[in-house]
């Protein structure tokens, strides 16, 4: 029997505490060697605007294995009102190849995107960090808000920029309310300048594909969380704050194609000698995160499979304990 989980159940089930323990651990596997995990694979859909992305991956440790179906459209929130992300996650048997689960993955793609946000935040970014810069109000600002009060307990002040006076104006609202007692302040900005200058974590989420944070806005010390940059052409830094940082990524051979990375890459503008390590290597204390209050550090996320299959994993062990879900026979 498989067991069938919709998204409300997968809403019900995770707890980000809970994703950002699994999340370290996968990355930590990774960098022990221990997972298989081969590049995503993209199909574009050029008349759409859009992108197919499946994702196989196997923890040896933990003997789980899945493969995600992903599909990205930017157009879709305000052509069909659906998430830009939609996601459907087998669980498999590594025995047998049967399905153990099959489930929405929309929401476990937020959960561990902004899982591995606060997870960078709590080995590069400067200790006491309070006030947070976001640059995009969708999905991943939530998660990624999410994610780095779980990890501070609370925050000073959070500013948010986008592109949307609606989109940052409910925002504002929405956290506002879920996080009135851990947020002394949140507002809204015009401009990203103003979201951005003077913040201890900088937060970038959107689809951009030129830079919209400039260098010359950047203090000394500050993280950088980029979550945009997920496929070729996407950037949201300017390049000469790359020049001036410790630079982790999630997965070099993703990141050097599809990251904040890519772009300054293929122009020649940076090299792989400008990337310190993948973030797996500093969980696993490999190599060293940040280092210095001074040090710009920046994380590039592309989004691993073992980020999902571990979260996906979570999922189906609280989903059986609770007895929620559906049972099917394929």
């Amino acid at each position: 029997m498989t067991l069938l989980l919709s998204e409300r159940d997968i809403k019900d089930l995770l707890s980000m505490d809970e994703v950002m323990d699994v999340v370290e651990y996968a990355f930590r596997e990774k960098a022990l060697g221990r997972v298989k995990m081969p590049p995503k694979t993209y199909l574009t859909y050029g008349k759409y605007d859009g992108d197919l992305r499946v994702m196989p991956s196997y923890v040896e440790e933990i003997d789980v294995s899945a493969v995600k179906v992903v599909g990205s459209n930017p157009n879709n929130p305000s052509r069909y009102g659906l998430p830009t992300v939609l996601a459907t996650i087998i669980l498999l048997d590594p025995k047998s190849g049967a399905p153990l689960a099959i489930m929405s993955g929309t929401w476990i793609t937020a959960m561990r995107t902004g899982a591995a946000g606060g997870i960078a935040a709590k080995y590069l970014a400067r200790r006491g960090s309070k006030i947070v810069g976001l640059v995009g109000a969708g999905a991943q600002a939530r998660t990624q808000l999410m994610a780095l009060v779980s990890l501070y307990g609370s925050l000073e002040e959070v500013r948010v920029y986008d592109i949307n006076q609606s989109a940052r104006k409910s925002y504002v609202s929405e956290m506002s309310s879920t996080y009135g007692s851990r947020i002394k302040n949140i507002f809204s900005v015009e401009k990203v300048e103003d979201a951005v200058k003077e913040a201890d974590i900088i937060v970038t989420t959107t689809p951009s594909r030129k830079p919209l944070v400039m260098n010359e806005w950047v203090d000394e010390g500050v993280h950088f969380n980029c979550i945009g940059a997920d496929a070729p052409g996407k950037e949201e830094l300017d390049p000469t704050i790359l020049k001036r940082a410790k630079i982790v990524v999630d997965d070099w051979e993703q990141a050097s194609h599809s990251g904040e990375i890519n772009v300054p890459l293929s122009k020649g503008l940076i090299t792989r000698e400008n990337v310190w390590a993948e973030i797996g290597e500093v969980v696993a204390g490999l190599k060293p995160g940040r280092t210095s209050p001074d040090e710009i550090t920046v994380f590039t996320s592309t989004g691993l499979a073992i980020q999902d299959v571990v979260t996906a994993n979570l999922a189906y062990k609280k989903a059986l304990k609770k007895g929620m879900g559906a049972l099917i026979e394929m």
